[in-house]
């Protein structure tokens, strides 16, 4: 099947590398200008880009999708079907309505739930059980389409944003191909069950101590590897990679209650929570042992700085 992809991260090329895989025939790709990264902020094609160079596909980087001149590019190749995984841009209503097939979106969420740019982090944070992928059809509203396609996947309690994003990923890439073999019947989402899943602003980075150990634990993982759950010590900023919930252990919320080599306990509003990786600021990811090693933490001491 002829196909125009619309894709920027990894977890966009996970799907690409699958419907190529497949044998569908990818008339072109569209992903985001390449943005400053790196210590020398120079400009880095995304994960999308590099493998449509390697593979010879041909490929635009529009900063918008509201230029006729993209509308007419894509016209022009007369595609079945567009496929949209973490694109970045809306999509405009003359393009939603252009291939035959429709506008396809490859959602790492079991929409209507987490509708929005961030449903990894937000299930994790929540505390979901489950999440899944869904792949529905795209129309103007933000993740509304009609559902194509639904798998879900368990949570695991030591899960990741990284590692959940790499199962959803490889689970997208799946069901894409499924989808464009077998063109299921849509499914109108639940309106009432909708939930929203904006994206992830700095401060929510910053650790509460006064908050339940339990949330503490599923925002270390929800931030993992990026932006990075984060707190204070001794002036300088840490950030807390790898905890557990130390459950019928209490103190001051932010109190260091013990340090051994299995991790940095510290009291939470409720329970304790046993820091096992952390980095200081300018340095390495370390085990709490070798952290240790070249920093005083001692009982009594105090995390970060609670919220007034």
């Amino acid at each position: 099947m002829k196909i125009v992809f619309a894709g920027t991260p990894e977890f966009a090329a996970s799907s690409l590398r699958s419907l190529l895989a497949a044998g569908h025939e990818v008339a072109l790709v569209l992903t985001r200008p390449d943005r400053p990264a790196g210590r020398g902020l120079k400009p880095q094609p995304s994960a999308v880009k590099r493998l449509a160079r390697q593979r010879g596909l041909r490929l635009m980087q529009p900063p918008t999708l509201k230029d006729a001149e993209v509308l007419r590019a894509v016209a022009a190749l007369a595609p079945e079907a567009v496929v949209v995984a973490a694109y970045g841009l809306i999509l405009p209503q003359p393009l939603l309505q252009l291939p035959p097939r429709g506008c396809l979106n490859v959602h790492a969420s079991l929409l209507p739930r987490w509708r929005g740019a961030a449903p990894i982090q937000r299930a994790l944070l929540a505390g979901d059980a489950l999440t899944g992928i869904t792949i529905m059809k795209m129309n103007e509203g933000l993740d509304t389409g009609p559902i194509l396609l639904q798998e879900a996947i368990p949570i695991s309690a030591d899960d990741t944003a990284g590692t959940l994003h790499d199962k959803l990923a490889q689970l997208g890439a799946e069901l894409i191909v499924r989808v464009l073999a077998s063109a299921p019947a849509p499914l109108a989402q639940d309106e009432s069950a909708a939930t929203y899943a904006p994206r992830i602003g700095k401060h929510e980075a910053e650790i509460d101590w006064r908050k339940p150990a339990v949330e503490i634990e599923r925002q270390v993982r929800a931030f993992n590897p990026l932006p990075g759950a984060q707190t204070g010590f001794d002036g300088t900023a840490l950030k807390i990679w790898r905890a557990r919930v130390e459950p019928g252990v209490a103190g001051e919320p932010g109190t260091v209650l013990a340090v051994d080599a299995t991790g940095i306990v510290a009291a939470c509003g409720r329970e304790a929570l046993r820091i096992t990786e952390l980095q200081r600021a300018g340095g390495k990811r370390l085990p709490a042992q070798a952290f240790l090693c070249g920093c005083r933490l001692e009982p009594g001491l105090r995390l970060g700085v609670c919220r007034a």
